[in-house]
Order: structure tokens, then sequence, then C-alpha cells
């Protein structure tokens, strides 16, 4: 039961994601959307990470299977992507450069803002 309340409040985040997606007229996905909200309640600590850990866990452990069905569709339309190969190569590798950036820079702020709360609390 434990394990289906906590897949009960990762899909209460993902509809209210897609309530989002209808009301807000901007070209983001309901699915980061839903994740924006869960980001902010797990930091503001109105939902704590114990609520929805062993689903979480769960769902990272079957991955690669929620996969196979982009990859099979991809195999569809496979001479269609051939076409646009360059620019696809082009936009992966600037998009995972500025992602890498981006989270070295965020931990790189993470690690400094724990630095300093040790320092303030062993004063």
């Amino acid at each position: 039961m434990k394990v289906l309340f906590q897949f009960l409040v990762i899909l209460v985040f993902s509809l209210a994601g897609e309530l989002l997606h209808i009301v807000i007229p901007l070209p983001v996905p309901a699915s980061v959307y839903g994740l924006i909200l869960l980001f902010v309640c797990l930091l503001l600590k109105v939902v704590k990470l114990s609520q929805i850990e062993d689903a979480a866990d769960f769902l990272l452990q079957i991955m690669p299977a929620l996969f196979i069905a982009a990859a099979v569709s991809l195999m569809t339309i496979w001479d269609t992507v051939l076409q646009s190969l360059v620019p696809l190569l082009v936009i992966v590798l600037v998009s995972t450069v500025a992602v890498m950036a981006v989270t070295g820079r965020t931990a790189q702020w993470m690690i400094r803002r724990k630095e300093e709360r040790r320092e303030k609390e062993n004063e």
C-alpha cells in the first residue's frame, strides 16, 4: 500500500503538470511542469522525500524499459532521421554541453552552500 500511495503522489503532480500545460500557453511539456512542481514542493518540504522515494527508485530502475517504445518508433522513421542527421547531431551536442555546464554549476553552488552552512554551524 505504501508504494501505491507514493505512485499516487507522483501521479498527482503529473496531473497538475497536465492541467498547467492546458492553462499556460507555453511550448513546455506537461511532464516538465509536473517535475518542476514536484521539485518545488520537495524544496519547500510540502512533500517529503520519504513520501515518494520507493516509487521513484522503482521508476528509475525500470527507466530503460520505458524508452523501448520511443526507440522502436524511431526505427520506423529512420529515413527521415537520416535526412536531418547533421542538424540533430549538432542539437544533441550543444544541448549536452549546455546541460553538463548547468549541472556542474548547480552542483558547485550546492556544495558551496552546504559548506557555508557547516561553517556557520561550527561558529
